[in-house]
């Protein structure tokens, strides 16, 4: 019997006895253990959202591991939206990814839309999972050819193609592609759709082998992407609790990043009657924005509370500079970013396509004490 064969047999055995589904959900299990871990808040708001945290991570994971993982019949999806969050998920953002293979050559058809910032990436396993993933291939829409319309393709593949050209490495294994809106209510997305150059479109009939191994995988995104950014947030508030130091380019790289962009992790906790002051020069860039996120490094609520700022939405200093207030209540000042009730959390910066990269800075006050405050 070849190994393959045999590698069939047994994940047709594991699936066959429930092995495979018993061993999905003790790594489900384990993943509780991140949110209970000795370093983790213990309120119950910061609990509750941990379990949940979990729940959403599982559906995410489900959808890309099993429901559209044949890179045979790529399908663009949004991995993170407005209930599925990672890694302090850009609200400004418009994420969609697909399954790729470095043993494919793939074609994206697309309609640039109006949003402000649209770009391509080619990743290697382990985006939001080991923090080990490598970007084959980067493109942006300031580099694509297109006609007057706003129409264009790409090419992806390991071989250099002529015009449009995403590369791919023999271990890619994800298209990511990020829409990043100035102003949600005007700005339309770019419509994207993905082949496979050569395929009948059609996917792969599920087998044993593809179900063992896409609920190991999902099973295991949910654990180690719980665990990688709870030890980020634990590190941030050890070491630069209510801070905005620049975040290490290799490291956001290795979780996915995008190379045009400069952040800014960290951590805050503010008593109820402190607040957060952050103040910045800022430099000529394509964008930038702050967010404020919960423990898990998931975005608050920005469907319905005001929890982040942006190059649009900012309200400036005469000297063209930007001061963002975090706090529990309104201080009616300009640029006040809503806690939705915690106490504790992290935090990004970001500046996109930035020429320079000035430090934010940053300190607490009382409630009382907030500059402009009336």
């Amino acid at each position: 019997m070849s190994e393959e064969t045999s590698g069939e047999a047994t994940s047709l055995e594991r699936v066959m006895s429930g092995k495979t589904w018993e061993e999905f959900c003790d790594t489900l299990k384990a993943a509780g253990n991140v949110i209970l871990a000795e370093g983790s808040p213990t309120d119950p708001l910061d609990r509750s959202e941990g379990f949940r945290y979990l729940s959403r991570l599982t559906r995410a994971s489900l959808e890309q591991f099993i429901e559209h993982a044949d890179p045979k019949a790529p399908v663009l999806h949004r991995p993170v939206h407005e209930t599925a969050k990672i890694g302090a998920d850009n609200p400004d953002n418009y994420y969609q990814s697909a399954a790729i293979s470095g043993r494919y050559d793939y074609r994206i058809r697309g309609q640039r839309g109006t949003i402000h910032y649209l770009d391509f990436g080619t990743q290697s396993d382990g985006v939001a999972g080991s923090g080990e993933s490598t970007q084959a291939g980067h493109l942006d829409a300031a580099d694509i050819e297109m006609d007057a319309d706003g129409n264009f393709e790409i090419l992806l593949s390991c071989d250099e193609k002529p015009g449009n050209w995403l590369p791919m490495q023999p271990d890619t294994t994800m298209l990511i592609v990020r829409q990043t809106f100035l102003d949600r209510d005007v700005e339309v997305p770019a419509k994207l759709v993905i082949e496979r150059i050569g395929g009948d479109g059609k996917p792969t009939p599920l087998t044993p082998e593809a179900l063992d191994g896409g609920l190991k995988q999902a099973s295991g995104l949910v654990l180690a992407c719980s665990s990688l950014f709870s030890n980020w947030a634990q590190g941030f508030r050890a070491n630069h609790n209510n801070q905005l130091p620049k975040f290490d380019d290799s490291v956001s790289m290795g979780a996915g990043g995008d190379p045009n962009i400069c952040y800014y992790h960290s951590y805050w906790e503010l008593a109820p009657d402190e607040a957060l002051v952050i103040e910045a020069p800022i430099p000529e860039c394509e964008s930038w924005n702050f967010q404020l996120d919960n423990h898990w490094m998931e975005s608050l609520d920005y469907r319905y509370f005001k929890i982040h700022v942006n190059k649009h939405t900012a309200k400036y200093e005469d000297d063209g500079s930007v001061r963002i207030v975090v706090a529990h209540e309104d201080p009616g000042v300009p640029n006040w970013i809503n806690t939705v009730g915690h106490a504790r959390g992290t935090m990004c910066f970001r500046w996109i396509r930035a020429k320079e990269h000035p430090q934010p800075q940053t300190r607490v006050v009382p409630f009382s004490e907030i500059p402009g405050r009336a």
